[in-house]
């Protein structure tokens, strides 16, 4: 079983101002279909793997089932094709929804005191991500936690500092934003070593995508 692009629940120019239809349409056509490409060239040397769905083989990163000769590959790939169509179907234009269940509000409140710490704590764990990575919502056992991960690792995998069923997750990678950053940093374009702190005005604007759509 081949994995597949998923088709965007949305029109590339759906999520502006926030997030431009030019970086959209780069950022699903190209970059997640690159992930997508060379998770399938790895897992097609182990037919044992072919039967895996997403979530299964990125459970198995940091794990003795994914062989070592593609660990990397599927660590690498296998996450940034779960982690894109997880971002995906996260975001919705403002206005989208009435704002979280009562359920998830109590969560929310019993676990950061308001609304308004959440956006806090998880924009600052966005900011703090050095380089390229993912700020993630997760829930585990009941409790709701805020996260950060490295390159396209994320909170299903075994090697991740903290496991958790992920709720949100804001893409922190150069390619997620940097057409819209040129414009934010006086016409110049992010250096590879620029994160979210660089464009914390957007990255406020992609949390508050969100977290509306909870």
């Amino acid at each position: 079983m081949a994995y597949s692009l998923p088709k965007l629940p949305y029109d590339y120019s759906a999520l502006e101002p926030h997030i431009d239809a030019t970086t959209m349409q780069i950022h699903h056509s190209k970059h997640h279909q690159t992930y997508v490409t060379n998770v399938n060239n790895a897992v097609q040397k182990f037919p044992e793997l072919n039967g895996l769905g997403m979530e299964d083989l990125n459970s198995a990163v940091g794990t003795s089932k994914i062989p070592a000769e593609i660990a990397t590959a599927v660590r690498n790939s296998g996450g940034g094709h779960y982690n894109h169509s997880f971002f995906w179907k996260v975001m919705g234009a403002p206005g989208g929804n009435n704002g979280p269940s009562a359920e998830l509000k109590s969560a929310i409140d019993s676990s950061f005191g308001s609304l308004d710490e959440l956006k806090a704590k998880f924009n600052a764990a966005a900011a703090a991500r050095f380089g390229s990575g993912w700020a993630w919502l997760t829930s585990q056992d009941g409790k709701l936690a805020i996260s950060s991960t490295p390159n396209q690792d994320n909170p299903q995998q075994a090697l991740a500092e903290t496991k958790g069923v992920p709720l949100l997750g804001l893409d922190v990678w150069e390619h997620a934003y940097y057409l819209k950053a040129r414009l934010l940093l006086s016409h110049e374009p992010p250096q590879v070593s620029q994160s979210c702190e660089t464009s914390q005005p957007f990255c406020r604007d992609v949390s508050q995508l969100m977290i509306m759509s909870l």
